[in-house]
């Protein structure tokens, strides 16, 4: 029993001892690092400048991070830019090592312009945030040297795309001061093309477009309105018209091409005209034919009376003639509609012959430009082209030798 006494007796002994220790042991706090490095911008809000785009639009600067004990250490910058959500990702900020001795970086109008479209993808006139990082690191040193790091954020009014594209396009101008304004008509040979045919008076031409309930204008792209006529020039958009001086009154053929943004504007000096052919008739004689609708006839109608085409004459030009029936097979287009044998001596258009007293038979693929022969001989006479199934527009270019058929 007494030794049972004296070992409680050492063990409360011991376990008090050790509560002493603990009680004595104090708690050391890691020593707190004072951070010196400031970012500031130029400005929290900017609008890029879209007449001004080489020209920077907003600066970002920095101060010296702390001073670090020791000679071993190297300090150095890196800024990030990216947009707000992207969390400087690799494939979308825009990464900088800067050089020793500077503390700022800036940017133009034209570069956010551009990374916003190109690099962040960003919807075209849509408010969006920038984020800009510095972040100040020690390398070398016996130890390890918490880097600083500063974000700040700003606001950026994008400068305005104007969309090239259009719901619809018209002609406006003191040229139409006795009709007022006119809309333009797409063409059926291209859907992206406008075209319209105007008695126009002397003065200045616009072109207003309406694309999702905005008004903006075709103008030319070097801003310079004097008319080029008969020229196809380039065009862009503007949400303020630049005006084409017509000086000649008269009859105007217009043309917009929206996919490959150019216009070209023919006058009555330089108007276009439909194809006139000519081919000698049954009786040995020389008919001239002026085109403006053809006749299919082969296969097609069985070698009988020709099948009108009543092919529409684009608006653009009066050599593009589309035909929109709808029948297909093995035929050539004639410019003769009637059912003696001058329809086997027409004028004809069709595949390239192999000779010109041997003809030629070809599949007019769907949806490919094709080569458009026309001639009076007895080769092309004698060559068809069979129209494919399931086509339900043909468009002749008798212009440009080339046919086209598609299914819409």
């Amino acid at each position: 029993m007494k030794k049972i006494q004296f070992l409680y007796r050492i063990l409360l002994l011991w376990g008090l001892s050790l509560a002493a220790v603990s009680c004595d042991q104090s708690i050391n706090d890691i020593e707190k690092t004072e951070e010196q490095l400031e970012l500031s911008a130029s400005a929290t809000d900017i609008a890029l400048d879209g007449d001004r785009l080489k020209e920077d639009i907003l600066t970002l600067q920095w101060t010296d991070a702390r001073v670090v004990p020791g000679d071993d250490y190297m300090l150095t910058y890196t800024t990030k830019l990216d947009v707000v959500g992207n969390n400087f990702g690799t494939s979308t900020t825009i990464l900088n090592y800067e050089d020793e001795g500077v503390y700022s970086r800036s940017f133009t109008s034209e570069q956010l312009q551009n990374w916003a479209n190109e690099k962040w993808e960003l919807p075209p006139n849509e408010l969006f945030t920038l984020e800009f990082r510095v972040i100040a690191e020690w390398e070398g040193g016996s130890a390890f040297q918490a880097p600083e790091v500063r974000t700040v954020s700003v606001n950026v009014q994008p400068v305005k795309t104007v969309v090239f594209d259009a719901d619809k396009v018209f002609l406006d101008g003191s040229v139409l001061s006795n009709t007022g304004r006119q809309e333009m008509s797409r063409t059926l040979e291209n859907l992206n093309q406008f075209a319209y045919l105007a008695d126009l008076q002397s003065g200045e031409l616009q072109i207003p477009v309406e694309f999702e309930g905005e008004t903006n204008y075709i103008c030319p792209a070097d801003g310079n309105g004097t008319l080029k006529d008969g020229e196809a020039v380039d065009v862009t958009m503007r949400d303020t018209p630049v005006s084409w001086n017509i000086e000649t009154p008269g009859e105007y053929r217009i043309v917009v091409n929206m996919q490959t943004a150019k216009a070209t504007i023919y006058s009555p000096e330089k108007a276009l005209q439909p194809l006139n052919v000519d081919w000698k008739n049954d009786a040995g004689e020389t008919e001239t034919t002026e085109i403006t609708d053809l006749w299919m006839h082969g296969a097609i109608n069985s070698w009988g009376a020709p099948i009108k085409c009543n092919a529409t004459v684009s608006v653009a030009d009066p050599q593009v003639l589309v035909y929109t029936g709808g029948q297909t097979g093995k035929a050539k287009f004639i410019v003769y509609g009637g059912t003696d044998n001058n329809k086997n001596l027409a004028y004809a258009f069709s595949c390239p012959p192999e000779s010109d007293d041997t003809g030629l038979e070809q599949v007019l693929p769907l949806d490919k430009v094709s080569d458009l022969y026309g001639s009076s001989s007895r080769g092309q006479r004698n060559s068809y082209y069979t129209i494919p199934a399931g086509a339900n527009i043909v468009i002749l270019d008798l212009r440009h030798n080339t046919i086209l058929a598609q299914k819409r």
